[in-house]
């Protein structure tokens, strides 16, 4: 997939759109922040969140981050080869590293996300 066609949160979630299924993972910019990435825990499949709740951790040498559900939904698969090939998520975080697959409740939600331009100067603007 390419950053273009994606939404994302101001948390560095990605999120891509089939109908009413969001595709979601973390963005490049997370990815690189968080560097050395050791550990990933995701939500059971048949899970609901609300925006803003977190759905799993992700864990690096440098710090613990929540992951937070872009959209309302609820959780139709999880990318379950990834925990045990974290690389992928440096290797190709906008493709091979998609994390989670969601009904929404709601595809209008995906209005309020940012834009992929929206979501880069958001990155350098914000302090991390």
């Amino acid at each position: 997939m390419k950053p273009d066609h994606l939404r994302f949160a101001k948390t560095h979630e990605w999120v891509a759109v089939d109908g009413d299924v969001a595709t979601v993972g973390i963005s490049d910019f997370a990815v690189k922040l968080l560097t050395d990435i050791v550990y990933l825990s995701l939500p059971a499949v048949g899970k609901k969140f609300s925006p803003g709740e977190s759905i799993g951790e992700i864990e690096s040498v440098k710090a613990v981050s929540e992951i937070y559900a872009p959209v309302q939904g609820e959780v139709t698969a999880i990318n379950e080869a990834l925990p045990d090939n974290l690389t992928l998520l440096n290797e190709s975080p906008y493709d091979k590293a998609w994390i989670l697959k969601f009904r929404m409740a709601d595809p209008s939600q995906v209005n309020h996300l940012l834009s992929h331009a929206e979501y880069l100067k958001h990155c350098q603007n914000a302090t991390h």
